[in-house]
C-alpha cells in the first residue's frame, strides 16, 4: 500500500471514529448535547482536527438525518413490496413509519428535530425528496385504483406525513418514547385518511 492510500484509509478511519463517538453521544444524552469539543475528547484529538472533517455540529447532525432518511425509505419500500392492494400497501407504510420511529427514536429526533422539514429543503436533499416520492407513488395507487382522479395527490402526502409525524411527536411529548405498536388514535386517523382517497366527494 503506498503512502497516499494509507494516508487515505487512516483519514477514513478517523472519519468513521468521529461518527461512532458522536452517535454513542446522542444515545446516551441525546442529540442536543453533541459538540465537536466532546467529539474531540472522547476520540482524544484536537478541536481543529474534528473541522477537518465536519465544519460544525449541524454538518454531523446532517449526515445522521440523511442516513435516517435512508433507512426509513427503505424500510418503508419493504413495508410494501409484494403486497396485494394499494389500501393495505397504505396501510403498512403508516405501520412501518410508526415501527421506524419506534426502533430508532434517536434518529427519528434528529430527522425531526425542527419539525417537518420545508418543500424546500425535502426538494434539495435526495434523501427526503426519496422518501416524499414513496408516499406519493403508493398514495396514486390507492387514488388510480379507486377511480378518484380529482385527489390532489402532493396535498394528501402532505397531509399523510403530518399525521403520521404528528402521532409520533405526541407520543415524545407525552412519554419522551414511542410504544412498540402503533397506538388505537394512530390507526384510527390513518384509516381515516384512506376513507378520504377511496370515496369521492
Amino acid at each position: 500500500m503506498g503512502l497516499s492510500e494509507r494516508k487515505a484509509r487512516q483519514q477514513e478511519e478517523l472519519r468513521d471514529q468521529i461518527i461512532a463517538q458522536s452517535w454513542a453521544i446522542i444515545e446516551r444524552e441525546g442529540w442536543q448535547a453533541l459538540s465537536i469539543r466532546r467529539i474531540a475528547e472522547a476520540i482524544e484529538y484536537s478541536v481543529p482536527v474534528i473541522y477537518k472533517y465536519f465544519e460544525n455540529k449541524e454538518a454531523i447532525l446532517e449526515y445522521f438525518t440523511k442516513e435516517g432518511f435512508r433507512a426509513l425509505t427503505a424500510q418503508l419500500r419493504t413495508s410494501v413490496t409484494d403486497v396485494d392492494t394499494s389500501v393495505t400497501q397504505l396501510t403498512q407504510l403508516a405501520h412501518a413509519y410508526w415501527h421506524f420511529a419506534a426502533q430508532q427514536t434517536e434518529h427519528y429526533k434528529i430527522m425531526f428535530g425542527l419539525g417537518i422539514p420545508t418543500c424546500e429543503t425535502i426538494n434539495s436533499v435526495a434523501e427526503m425528496r426519496d422518501m416524499s416520492m414513496l408516499m406519493l407513488e403508493v398514495i396514486e395507487a390507492v387514488v388510480v385504483a379507486n377511480d378518484n382522479q380529482e385527489v390532489d395527490k402532493m396535498l394528501k402526502m402532505k397531509t399523510l406525513w403530518s399525521t403520521l409525524h404528528g402521532f409520533i411527536a405526541i407520543e415524545l411529548l407525552s412519554h419522551n418514547s414511542i410504544s412498540k405498536e402503533p397506538t388505537a388514535t394512530f390507526t384510527d386517523a390513518v384509516d381515516s385518511f384512506i376513507f378520504t382517497l377511496i370515496n369521492k366527494k
